[in-house]
């Protein structure tokens, strides 16, 4: 299973559009908040069945603020991250993911790319910004993550050549 991670585009799609293109189609895409659009209009973009949490920008939205789903044998939980104070270390989420029994755990909000593997048990990931990054570089990013039941997920890293 192919799965698109994004985050934080807040409302400027060009560059989802080029992370599709690069990509090809995935089987489902994951929008981890600050999208400040609808889950239709993703869903239409992408192609593809879309997962969406809210963001702190995501006004007027009832897109949930967490969500848990089973994808590639994975148990994901996916949340933009600022009600667990990602800004300062992800332990809050890492607890919550665990609560849940989450082999993984997404966040945005940062706009700054992570992926973290060290506990075998837990990878903690955030794909960046593909509009507003804020890492070094400042290169829009994304991650693609391939997993399939029984095998050990993997997460790649993407950034896009500014335009």
């Amino acid at each position: 299973m192919k799965i698109l991670i994004v985050s934080d585009t807040h409302g400027y799609e060009d560059n989802l559009k080029r992370a599709l293109d690069a990509v090809g189609a995935p089987d489902c895409m994951i929008h981890l908040g600050d999208s400040e659009s609808t889950l239709e209009n993703m869903q239409k973009i992408a192609n593809c069945p879309v997962y969406m949490v809210g963001g702190n920008c995501d006004y007027f939205t009832r897109l949930p603020l967490t969500r848990i789903e089973e994808l590639g044998g994975c148990r994901i939980f996916m949340t933009h991250g600022h009600y667990y104070y990602v800004s300062v270390g992800v332990r809050d989420l890492a607890e919550e993911a665990r609560t849940n029994n989450c082999n993984v755990a997404m966040f945005g909000h940062t706009h700054r790319p992570f992926i973290d593997e060290s506990d075998p048990e837990l990878t903690i990931l955030n794909p960046g910004s593909l509009s507003f990054p804020r890492q070094e570089g400042r290169r829009p990013s994304y991650i693609l993550m391939e997993a399939e039941k029984g095998e050990k997920p993997v997460f790649r890293l993407f950034f896009l050549e500014k335009k």
